[in-house]
């Protein structure tokens, strides 16, 4: 690690060290971190929240090694430093930095910022505001392209007025396209303006102040009006041409997901209607079963890793899927590592997974049936037997699996009380399923969320439950799932009225998401962090009502916020399936051939990759 770069800001930082609490935090130097040579373009690429929770996050370090491939152009991180680090560093006068080189933000040429979650957005606005640079993007004349994407940006409207750009679906060539732009931008002169409205053009990049958003007097959004251009379509890449990352980053310090991660497809054509992931991220494109395990075999030799983790939406809709575990199986039985499949799905190719990672030793496994009756499992299309839950979970058992954590859902459409007494005795029924068989039931995690509507989903016109609701919901579970061995969690019903209220906002938000910000809002999606005061505050400050976003039903006909961002999904199919739902009507993978007219495959000029045999 050089700190003797010019505009290093060592050794000013480094005595700030001495006084908080995790200086790992912010040392760099990693095992397998890149060597930074000053010049050229220069990227930093961003997380929003602490160090050990960014550090696990797959998507900065695809993108960090895909800029680092460019000639010319070099990428750099910074992930949201804690409290005491933040206190210490405005006492100190001393701006946000990289990790690598300790150089501030605002010299670099863009501030890349993904963008998980909308519980992340006050951490947006901090490292804006910590690197000195302006918050809203119309203050700003120089300094660094300020750029967002990942998940959090399929509804990026809350956010508009605070980025400069937006890389709509998956983003390695955009981003490479984007440096390109910049690097030819420097050697020919052009102006910050002249930069903006080249990268606009590229496919996937959307600038926000190219609309212009007109509301009527209902309060409801009348037309997203473009000042030039048209609608903006994601990106999608192929995984085969884009093995990264080739040699991930491994912490001083334990991260949250200390483990080696490998993509095995992306994309999901279910279509469990609450899913966002599900819909934005289509088509499916499966990497191969031979690239999986060369690069589990490379990755593990480079890291040192003692598990490795599979990653998908749903890792058994892989069709090569014994293929691949067969292999990948060898080398962690020769170098002595644990496989795991993250979120498998409950039914029968869920059990013959299990059963496949009998040699991947003590590792837990995932199941999200989501919620407790086959009825409500309709409505969300998911409709998962019990008989093949059973089946999973004693499979897994069998396995050696010692640990299941199951998620479940609560505030669905259509849900009602019964529905949710019955999450409780499906967990003690699957217990029940394993001790018939002879054997000692896992330890079971149950992790209840709450249902929030998401952009780009069958589910964006639905309401949201209220908190009294939720309230009232969480306590039938308190009462209902007791016993030993079986641990209940839930979320917050404050943090997702917020989350609720951001994934379907416009920005009018703007105003609201600043006033909590200065308000000290950090790290929201702690719970020892969040205060919803500040959240009621803001609101009632700005004149907005939550209850506009979160729990009135939309109208058929209503324009939403994001109808101008392409993800390839039609809006008339979502309709339909929301229809479908409402009437516990279920509709099939079309993967297993039959075309449903989601519009992906002519929309995006590709096409769906069809089962064909489980092998």
């Amino acid at each position: 690690m050089d700190r003797e770069l010019p505009g290093s800001l060592w050794g000013r930082l480094e005595p700030l060290l001495t006084h908080v609490e995790r200086p790992s935090r912010y040392l760099g130097g990693e095992w397998n971190a890149p060597d930074i040579a000053a010049g050229g373009t220069e990227v930093v690429l961003a997380y929003p929240d602490v160090y050990e929770i960014g550090i696990s996050n797959l998507g900065l370090a695809i993108l960090q090694e895909a800029v680092n491939g460019m000639v010319g152009a070099c990428a750099e991180r910074v992930y949201s430093p804690w409290g005491d680090m933040e206190r210490e560093m405005r006492s100190a006068g001393i701006p946000l930095f990289s990790i690598e080189t300790h150089r501030p933000v605002a010299a670099f040429d863009i501030l890349g910022i993904s963008i998980p979650h909308e519980l992340t957005y006050t951490n947006v606005l901090n490292l804006i505001d910590l690197a000195g640079l302006p918050l809203r993007a119309v203050d700003r004349s120089s300094g660094p392209l300020v750029i967002g994407g990942g998940c959090g940006a399929a509804n990026p409207e809350p956010l508009a007025e605070f980025f400069d750009l937006f890389v709509l679906g998956e983003g390695e060539e955009a981003l490479r396209s984007i440096v390109e732009l910049v690097i030819r931008g420097k050697s020919g002169g052009w102006s910050r303006e002249k930069v903006l409205g080249e990268a606009a053009r590229l496919r996937g990049v959307y600038r926000p102040s190219d609309y212009r958003v007109e509301y009527g007097e209902d309060s409801l959004v009348r037309e997203m009006a473009p000042v030039e251009g048209g609608k903006i379509r994601k990106n999608l890449v192929d995984l085969d041409r884009w093995l990264l990352p080739e040699r991930p980053i491994v912490p001083f310090c334990e991260a949250i997901h200390d483990r080696l991660n490998v993509e095995l497809f992306r994309g999901c054509t279910r279509g469990c209607r609450f899913c966002q992931a599900g819909m934005i991220y289509r088509p499916v494109r499966e990497r191969s079963p031979g690239e999986v395990a060369r690069m589990v075999d490379e990755l593990a030799g480079a890291t040192g890793y003692e598990e490795v983790s599979l990653c998908s939406l749903s890792s058994t809709d892989y069709t090569r899927l014994d293929d691949v575990v067969r292999r990948v199986s060898d080398i962690c039985e020769h170098r002595r590592m644990v496989l795991s499949l993250p979120s498998l799905r409950m039914d029968g190719r869920s059990v013959e997974a299990a059963g496949r990672l009998s040699r991947g030793g003590r590792g837990g496994l995932t199941f999200a049936p989501e919620a407790g009756t086959e009825r409500l499992r309709r409505v969300i299309n998911k409709p998962i037997a019990e008989d093949d839950m059973a089946r999973a979970v004693i499979s897994a058992v069998r396995s050696g699996r010692r640990r299941v954590k199951l998620y479940f859902m609560i505030g669905l459409p259509t849900e009602t009380d019964s529905d949710v007494e019955a999450i409780s005795a499906l967990v003690f029924r699957l217990r029940d399923a394993v001790r018939s068989e002879g054997l000692a039931p896992p330890a079971c995690n149950v992790s209840v969320s709450t249902f929030v509507p998401k952009s780009h989903t069958p589910f964006e016109w639905a309401q949201q439950a209220s908190m009294e609701e939720v309230e009232r919901k969480q306590g039938i579970l308190r009462s209902t799932l007791r016993s030993r061995g079986v641990n209940l969690s839930w979320h917050d019903k404050e943090a997702t009225l917020v989350e609720g209220c951001l994934s379907r906002g416009d920005r009018r938000l703007a105003g609201v998401l600043e006033r909590v910000w200065a308000d000290g809002a950090r790290f929201e999606s702690w719970s020892e962090h969040f205060d919803f005061s500040r959240w009621e505050n803001a609101w009632r400050e700005e004149g907005v009502d939550p209850a506009f976003y979160c729990h009135r039903r939309r109208g058929a006909d209503e324009v939403f916020p994001w109808d101008h961002l392409d993800f390839g999904v039609e809006k008339s199919f979502l309709r339909q399936e929301y229809r479908r739902a409402l009437d516990g009507e279920t509709s099939s993978d079309c993967r297993d051939g039959e075309c449903l007219g989601c519009g992906v495959c002519s929309g995006l000029d590709t096409a769906i990759e069809l089962k064909g045999e489980w092998r």
